[in-house]
């Protein structure tokens, strides 16, 4: 990836946006990435490395030793694409329909695929860098099952690293935080259930519908009672499912939804809540309702020591410049549960410019190419400076 003084060249650049292309052009869904791994897996080989697939069912990691003893730090990209088509007739837009990267998968797969060609090549620190290849990050939990895989723990991993481009921001800005940064994502289905009857007669059976509206009016403005103003918890309904008729009132219907917060302890007061709520809207409709409360990702928490080397090797990129004030989101990432079993951080890479201003997950969204440089620049700076060799 690099000419022979080290440094990046034009056709190097012209490399990654091929490498990224090709992905884009060839989606494969969570523990469905297999021509993406094996596509990986082809270049770490190219670049003298060997890597180990299979990881976490479709993940590849591998790892890069340096000149010497040191720490083992590993650096995360997810692979996986959405079920989602893509909207624009790009030349190299997905081959797949009902597939696409609509998340910058792809960019994050080809920013670490340069990075480790450039540090396989140069090998100028102490330690070992360890690659991640993470499939499944899109609500599949990915990252989970590559801890659970028995092989995670030969690598002997101290530390790990991820990012994330970010539309939001500007080309050439980047944020971190300390502490909490995205948040917990879990989901509730509410079954309720009554007898059903006439639509001319609701006295002679429980008002199943009725019961679902009033749950889900006073699920929307649970918030606002459980949480601070400064405590970020959101409850969201975004299913209510009853009824087949307009004479019959239902038997049975369904509420369902997401919560996502900041905070673990208020995590599980919601939990509670939500299952507290189900009894006593149960009591008072004369019928039963089972809250089914569903865990998917933890709040992710930036270890502070990490976020700072982070922050520093990003400032450290020509062309990148940090925004300060910026907050947490209430979006999730499976990078939460590396987390809770390792010390490291997540941080965000803008992409915004003229031509690049799609929303994550939309149809329209598209990587942009410019930031991948960026990318290679902050994995290689932070490598330099977390391993750097003894004088």
């Amino acid at each position: 990836m690099t000419s022979s003084s080290g440094s990046s060249t034009a056709q190097d650049f012209d490399r990654l946006i091929q490498w990224r292309r090709h992905l884009h052009t060839h989606p494969e869904t969570a523990y469905e990435e297999e021509q993406t791994a094996a596509f990986v897996a082809e270049r770490l080989r190219d670049f003298g490395l060997d890597p180990m697939t299979g990881i976490g069912r479709t993940g590849v990691m591998a790892r890069i030793d340096g000149h010497g003893p040191g720490p083992v730090i590993a650096l995360r990209a997810d692979m996986d694409a959405l079920p989602l088509t893509e909207c624009e007739a790009r030349p190299y837009r997905s081959s797949h329909a009902g597939r696409m990267h609509a998340c910058g998968h792809d960019g994050h797969t080809a920013i670490l695929l340069g990075a480790a060609e450039r540090l396989a090549a140069q090998r100028t620190f102490r330690g070992c860098v360890v690659l991640v290849f993470q499939p499944a990050e899109e609500g599949k939990a990915g990252a989970r099952a590559m801890l659970e895989d028995p092989r995670w723990a030969e690598f002997g991993i101290e530390r790990i690293y991820g990012l994330h481009n970010w539309p939001d921001f500007p080309l050439g800005r980047f944020a971190v935080l300390d502490g909490p940064c995205m948040a917990s994502s879990d989901t509730f289905e509410f079954t309720l259930k009554g007898t059903g009857g006439h639509a001319a007669y609701p006295h002679r059976s429980p008002d199943v519908p009725g019961a679902a509206a009033q749950l889900a009016v006073t699920l929307s403005g649970l918030g606002r009672r459980l949480a601070a103003p400064t405590d970020p918890l959101v409850v969201t309904v975004t299913q209510i499912h009853t009824g087949t008729a307009s004479n019959i009132i239902p038997a049975d219907a369904r509420v369902g939804g997401t919560v996502r917060c900041l905070n673990e302890a208020l995590r599980d007061r919601v939990e509670a809540e939500l299952d507290a709520l189900g009894r006593a809207m149960a009591a008072a409709y004369g019928i039963s309702i089972q809250c089914n409360y569903t865990r998917q990702y933890p709040v992710t928490v930036n270890h502070p020591e990490a976020a700072a080397e982070l922050r520093r090797a990003a400032a450290a990129v020509p062309g990148l410049e940090e925004l300060v004030g910026v907050a947490p989101t209430l979006g999730a990432e499976d990078f939460a549960f590396f987390l809770q079993v390792l010390p490291g951080a997540y941080l965000w890479l803008g992409g915004q410019d003229d031509t690049h201003r799609a929303p994550l997950h939309s149809c329209h969204y598209d990587f942009n190419d410019a930031s991948l440089s960026l990318g290679v620049g902050l994995w290689q700076h932070l490598v330099q400076d977390v391993l750097a060799r003894p004088a």
